[in-house]
């Protein structure tokens, strides 16, 4: 799970462009690249070869949630209301894309989480995100086998 946790972060390594001074709306400034199909395909296929290298059962499997996780990310990004949007079909097209509707706040980069907007941003996300967290945690009962 820590893995998988890693790779929904994983797109937005891109903001070391900031560092290097690579504008924002360059193809491989923040939500360019990253944010794409492409990218989370290649997460996919990275995933293969560590859960075959490591023998794990259902390497194609571990590779296929490996890409969705990582393509939930700029998805959700698409659902922001602030930036330039997510270059989702790169390389094919360097336009950056929304979704029709914005229901979630655009997080403040760097230092910026910790103002005021940036805690608006977590208890928006808490409230959207929170029937997700409770279906996931909720307790079930072991499945028993039947004869």
């Amino acid at each position: 799970m820590a893995g998988f946790a890693a790779v929904s972060a994983l797109p937005d390594a891109d903001a070391i462009a900031f560092v290097f001074r690579i504008p924002y709306e360059n193809q491989f400034g923040h939500r360019g690249a990253t944010h794409s199909i492409t990218f989370a395909l290649l997460c996919g296929l990275a995933a293969l070869a560590f859960a075959k290298a490591r023998s794990l059962r259902a390497p194609v499997q571990v590779a296929v949630l490996a890409a969705l996780t990582s393509l939930s990310h700029p998805l959700l990004d698409m659902l922001t209301n602030g930036g330039l949007g997510c270059a989702i079909f790169w390389p094919f097209s360097t336009d950056r894309l929304f979704f029709p509707i914005g229901p979630i706040p655009v997080a403040p980069i760097g230092l910026g989480m910790l103002s005021v907007g940036g805690l608006i941003v977590v208890a928006v996300e808490t409230i959207l995100f929170s029937p997700f967290l409770l279906y996931a945690t909720w307790p079930r009962r072991a499945k028993t086998a039947t004869s």
